[in-house]
């Protein structure tokens, strides 16, 4: 048993232009990391397939998906929003990207790795029902929790969100679904300006305010996020893992740490293993400064290498 390590070339192939912060280099930082700490040799490396339509319009809407696969461009950069562009490889890689957390939901729930971590872009948690937004085309952690209830059974899903950006799409996805619960940390006032306030249960948001560092952080989560989670009971944990709240980061604004991603790693791993037999799918969101971005997704998957029954 093992963690899975699920990515596609084609996730390097996505690329919105030179100076574009969500670029192809930050897989490779990741990767470039885990090798030189050793890290590399002990994952089980699985290429995923891509997402279905079926798949995906659980969560978006029919004619969202029809547009996205018109909309790809045969060359140059075709712009979904001011920040989202896709090039010639962006529907493959977006494709990949909701496959991975597909397959590793069906991995771990199958018992062929322990939990599992999907290197990935483009990230998802920005993505609506029928819109593409912040860097995000597909939902991809909605699309993998999707996955789980329809196509598992599973009753009760928990989406952990550290992103330093609100999951708006995900929590526009699931808002009005009891079975999945998002417990989500997130600067604000910050971009996209929203998620401060819930009217749902099942919703558990954690705005801070700029500059919020370690302290702050564990101690949001030890009040709020962690005792949430515990009470819901999951049956399984997905993460929108996003390390852009790391104090090096360029888009951040808050003071997170590195130790601090593999900290709140272990706490919601035990929590896992409390009520979900263990059962945890981490996949990429944020993270811009490469340093920080190998460093601290190194740290978050050394705690899933590590995890304790």
């Amino acid at each position: 048993m093992s963690t899975a390590y699920l990515t596609h070339l084609d996730c390097l192939q996505h690329d919105m232009g030179t100076g574009h912060p969500e670029q192809p280099d930050r897989l490779k930082a990741i990767q470039q990391t885990l090798q030189t700490t050793g890290l590399w040799q002990q994952l089980l490396q699985i290429t995923p397939p891509q997402a279905s339509d079926a798949q995906l319009a659980r969560v978006h809407s029919k004619a969202y998906i029809a547009q996205i696969q018109h909309t790809a461009p045969a060359q140059g950069l075709a712009y979904l929003d001011a920040d989202t562009a896709m090039n010639p490889y962006s529907l493959s890689a977006a494709l990949f990207a909701a496959g991975a957390v597909v397959q590793a939901v069906d991995c771990v729930i199958q018992k062929t790795a322990d939990n599992a971590f999907c290197a990935i872009r483009p990230p998802g948690h920005h993505a609506l029902p029928d819109r593409a937004m912040g860097f995000c085309i597909f939902n991809n952690v909605a699309v993998g929790a999707a996955h789980a209830l329809m196509e598992h059974g599973l009753k009760r899903i928990a989406i952990v969100d550290f992103d330093v950006h609100h999951g708006n799409g995900t929590e526009a996805i699931f808002h009005n679904d009891p079975r999945v619960m998002l417990c989500s940390s997130f600067r604000h006032p910050y971009y996209p300006y929203s998620g401060a306030d819930s009217a749902n249960p099942h919703i558990i948001p954690m705005p801070l305010p700029a500059g919020s560092g370690s302290d702050a952080c564990r101690q949001v989560w030890r009040d709020i996020g962690l005792p949430a989670l515990e009470r819901f009971q999951p049956e399984m944990i997905l993460i929108s893992a996003g390390f852009d709240a790391h104090h090096d980061d360029p888009l951040g604004g808050l003071n997170w740490k590195t130790e601090d991603y593999a900290w709140l790693t272990q706490e919601v791993l035990q929590i896992a293993y409390n009520h979900a037999q263990g059962r945890l799918v981490s996949t990429l969101e944020g993270g811009y400064d490469l340093d920080a971005l190998g460093a601290s997704a190194a740290a978050h998957i050394q705690a899933l290498l590590t995890a304790q029954h």
